[in-house]
């Protein structure tokens, strides 16, 4: 003996018609509760390295030391993508890692390969500052429209 859903559904459509009205319902008052936060509590992988030297031109420091951080921490793994940024006497190097890596570990292991760079890096850059980067209860995306057609309250 077989039981054919559909048939049974046909032949007696009341019990089909109250099965989907609750949980028609059930579903409307779930999503009616379900909690929406404005600023997630995310954790990006994300990592700065920050080396000052006082009086360094941005083409000095490119070559002394961004090119430098690059390759050391260039083969850690798990990278995403790596931006650094010059200018006179800074130098700023993010690394971002893959999503599901863990943000302590990759943190450390920047640490150890700046540490092991250290002596290659010129004498009177002052030490450099590896912080992790914090994104929690901070937007995830920011955006600005700009239109000439229309005014601002538009």
């Amino acid at each position: 003996m077989t039981f054919n859903i559909s048939a049974w559904s046909i032949k007696k459509p009341v019990p089909t018609i109250v099965l989907f009205l609750i949980l028609t319902v059930l579903g409307w008052f779930s999503f009616i509760s379900l909690g929406i936060d404005t600023n997630p509590n995310i954790d990006v992988p994300a990592v700065s390295i920050e080396v000052t030297q006082p009086g360094a031109g941005p083409a000095e420091l490119e070559s002394q030391v961004t090119k430098k951080i690059e390759d050391a921490v260039a083969g850690l793994g798990n990278i995403d993508y790596i931006i650094s940024t010059v200018s006179d006497g800074n130098s700023e190097t993010t690394i971002n890692f893959v999503l599901g890596t863990d943000s302590d570990r990759a943190t450390n292991d920047v640490r150890n390969a700046i540490a092991q760079i250290r002596q290659d890096l010129p004498q009177d850059i002052n030490d450099p500052i590896v912080e992790r980067l914090e994104f929690s209860g901070g937007p995830i995306i920011t955006y600005a429209v700009k239109s000439d057609r229309r005014s601002v309250e538009e």
